[in-house]
């Protein structure tokens, strides 16, 4: 028996594949289609010398030469009814769908693809079920019709004379345009009602679709014809006034603009193009979206300030006055700005400078710039860099596009209402950059005073002069600045202030400012000294102010709630029209009696149990134990480096959560030991026969840097020799292989820290003495400051009789 005529007698036929794109054929339906590829050609040509059958499927991809996975298993079991071929080698093929069919297995043939089918027989009774779900399917295409005009009464009459759902479905998907996949997965559902519900389902949506775009194509045609009855009425209009001797009418707003513009004193290059802009305005209508666009960027050019200037204050002491008035400290910015002053009065004219305050949070740097404004009699702008990703926020978007608008330097600008405000650039450092540009970069044209004097902003697409514009940004940390940007800027450093500045901060600043925000006299409440230092080193740990205000502001309102509550303070009650000599009248009369003295105890009371420990100390010395010094964010810390022996065989063993730099300053340590053992009197054997355990205590905090190798290195010096180190000495520095000590960074937080926790002297490198001028006053009064070259010139201070 032939293995074809098995097939048949299976239900199965083998027949050519014919892959079709983006067609999907169902029985009962006729369909021409172009074969242009090798193999589609010699399938055709195979079906037509033997039945003319073949099998019609849809293509998953739009490729030229798709294989058993580029091809949906369903399709449709057709007949060729006519192949006609064509002169450039293709066929035009016009086939009809038979039946249904699914694809068991491919069978490769030289030419072209044949295919194993199983047909898929419809079911020609129709059930309860199916009747309701017959009557939506048509009830469905009759809406869609209404939306599709191409579709014909006859297609229309066939589909209301199907028998049976299986026929309704093919004659149904035969005419409506849906997606391939969709017609897909209902040409090979085997229940009637499945395919019937799926159907109505798909049919539902194409119609929701079909009539929210009939309704969108309907508003936009509405528009267009009252665009077009707009401009007929504006013309007829014109000619309306032409005749009444009212020609000079300013419907666009044109000759308003002009005599706006013509009031400022613009550069030429501006008013060139404003003027250009102006005759545009003048001869478009009034309700044209150009003419709108127009409007908005003329307004611009007349809004901005292009020459007016504010007059500097020339009074150097005055300004001295003004910045001590809001500022303790902050020596170093305050001379910068009193600098800028001096060539101004020297100059006349010069370029404002562009000046970086880098410094932790709360240390005063976004007040201080305002604060620089008041000081110079110049207005005051700020910008808020943080999280800006787009260049246009600096730059500003074409004119062109719908929205359009100047970036935040031209707005800025704007709202200043003068050339030479100052200019706050706020947290510079926290910007960042995506698929929209880099605003650090648009930003380096502004902050070069090379370059400012012809900032172009894309919305205006003309220069506008900055330089004279005194430039300041803020910053928490310079290496998040782009070198190049870095390098524009005059950086200076805002460092952590001392407890006893905070002490004078509060007492000179803050305690005052609550006291006002809070409606009491300021001298109602008095801090102790001893209270405010306990408010510091117990309810806060930061280099600023920001939660040292927080903490006071809050003991205020809960005195002036116990005020309240004992009578001793009496509401105010004011009118609106009362003076205002009246109301501080009243309100000191009513508050007489009034005062408190806030202590550390009444700090606790108020604030609850400390919420910050003091650093790790140890009572009494012992070898191996050692008080290093550490920088975090929030200031100086105290860190003891503790060392232990351990029987073994020579191994160094590292805890305390340490960084990769801090265990290389520990093996540096232990290799400069080993090389110099003899010199320190201690014997190689020690070294070989037990292990070394270095351990920084409280390992949930995470600690790294160089700057503790020479601590590492005398608490292994310590534990190995049995010599005690006196517990009242600190030290820093970083150590080379060859017993060099290098210069370390945060000397005044970590001075600080040893002040603070009673040291009497620090261990510093010698390339640090240039930095020890600037230690606060009560550091270098109360601790003795040893500056050593080499780990010998320390050893020997630490161990003077060994």
């Amino acid at each position: 028996m032939k293995l074809k005529d098995l097939s048949l007698k299976n239900g199965k036929k083998e027949l050519p594949l014919v892959p079709l794109r983006e067609l999907v054929v169902f029985p009962h339906m006729v369909v021409p289609f172009f074969a242009g590829r090798a193999e589609t050609i010699s399938a055709i040509e195979a079906a037509m010398g033997n039945d003319r059958m073949v099998f019609l499927a849809c293509q998953r991809r739009d490729i030229d030469t798709p294989t058993e996975d580029d091809v949906f298993e369903a399709g449709s079991i057709s007949k060729i009814l006519q192949m006609l071929k064509l002169p450039d080698g293709t066929l035009r093929v016009l086939a009809e769908g038979m039946e249904r069919g699914k694809v068991v297995r491919f069978l490769k043939k030289k030419e072209y693809h044949r295919v194993q089918v199983e047909p898929i027989i419809d079911a020609r009774e129709v059930g309860k079920e199916s009747v309701p779900l017959m009557a939506a399917a048509r009830d469905a295409f009759r809406r869609y019709t209404k939306h599709q005009k191409k579709i014909g009464p006859e297609i229309l009459a066939a589909v209301e004379k199907a028998e049976y759902p299986d026929k309704l479905v093919d004659l149904i998907c035969a005419n409506v345009q849906i997606v391939p996949e969709k017609k897909v997965e209902i040409i090979e559902k085997d229940h009637p009602n499945e395919r019937l519900e799926l159907l109505a389902v798909t049919l539902e949506a194409e119609n929701e679709m079909l009539e929210l775009q009939n309704k969108i194509n309907s508003r936009v045609k509405q528009r267009l014809e009252k665009n077009q009855r707009e401009y007929f009425l504006n013309e007829q209009l014109k000619q309306i006034n032409k005749e009444l001797g009212k020609e000079d009418d300013d419907g666009s707003g044109a000759k308003e603009l002009r005599k706006r513009i013509e009031a400022r004193e613009l550069p030429s290059e501006v008013w060139e193009k404003a003027d250009k802009e102006l005759s545009r305005l003048a001869r478009l209508q009034p309700m044209s979206p150009e003419s709108g666009v127009l409007r908005t960027y003329l307004e611009w050019i007349a809004d901005l300030p292009w020459s007016e200037a504010s007059d500097d204050n020339h009074d150097i002491d005055l300004a001295q006055k003004i910045l001590d008035e809001d500022h303790y400290d902050l020596k170093r910015a305050k001379e910068r700005v009193l600098d800028f002053l001096a060539v101004r009065q020297l100059q006349g004219k010069g370029k404002g400078p562009i000046i970086c305050f880098v410094g932790p949070p709360g240390t005063g740097k976004t007040s201080l710039g305002r604060s620089v404004a008041r000081a110079l009699g110049r207005k005051f702008v700020r910008i808020s860099l943080g999280g800006i990703r787009d260049e246009a926020e600096i730059r500003g978007h074409r004119k062109t596009y719908v929205g359009a608008l100047p970036g935040k330097i031209i707005q800025s600008m704007k709202k200043a209402q003068t050339v030479n405000p100052v200019f706050l650039l706020d947290e510079i450092d926290k910007m960042s950059s995506d698929f929209r540009g880099d605003p650090a970069s648009a930003l380096l044209e502004v902050l070069d005073p090379e370059q400012n004097g012809t900032f172009v902003d894309h919305y205006l697409e003309v220069p506008y002069d900055l330089s004279r514009v005194m430039f300041i940004t803020t910053a928490n940390s310079v290496h998040t600045i782009p070198l190049p940007l870095r390098d524009r800027m005059e950086v200076i450093e805002i460092p952590g202030y001392t407890d006893y500045e905070k002490v004078r901060i509060a007492k000179d600043f803050i305690i005052p400012k609550q006291l006002k925000e809070n409606g009491l006299p300021s001298d109602s409440i008095s801090f102790r000294k001893e209270a405010l230092t306990t408010i510091i080193r117990n309810y806060t740990m930061e280099s600023g102010v920001r939660n040292l205000e927080r903490e006071i502001a809050s003991i205020i309102r809960k005195t002036a709630r116990e005020g309240l509550s004992k009578g001793v303070l009496l509401p105010r009650l004011q009118k609106p029209d009362d003076d205002t000599e009246q109301k501080e009248a009243q309100q000191k009369s009513e508050t007489k009696a009034f005062s408190a003295i806030i202590t550390p105890k009444s700090v606790e009371r108020y604030l609850g149990v400390p919420r910050f420990e003091n650093d790790l100390l140890y009572r009494n010395g012992r070898p191996g134990l050692i008080n290093g010094l550490a920088w975090t964010e929030l200031g100086g810390k105290l860190l003891p480096v503790e060392v232990a022996l351990l029987p073994g065989d020579g191994k160094l063993i590292l805890t305390g959560n340490l960084g990769d730099v801090m265990k290389e300053s520990a093996r540096i340590a232990l290799s400069f030991i080993s090389s110099c053992a003899h010199e320190f009197g201690v014997e190689p054997s020690a070294l070989k026969e037990q292990d070394i355990h270095v351990h920084v205590p409280q390992g949930a905090i995470p600690k790294d840097g160089p700057s503790a190798g020479i601590t590492i290195t005398t608490a292994i010096l310590s534990a190995l020799t049995g010599r005690i180190v006196d517990r009242h000495i600190a030290m820093t520095g970083e150590i080379t292989l060859t017993g060099r000590i290098l210069a370390i960074g945060g000397l005044k937080e970590k001075s600080l820290a040893a002040r603070r926790n009673g040291m009497t002297t620090i261990l510093l490198p010698e390339d640090n003495r240039k930095d020890g001028g600037e230690l606060p006053r009560e550091v270098k009064s109360k601790i003795e400051l040893v500056y050593v070259a080499t780990i010998g010139d320390a050893l020997r201070f630490l161990f003077p009789n060994a």
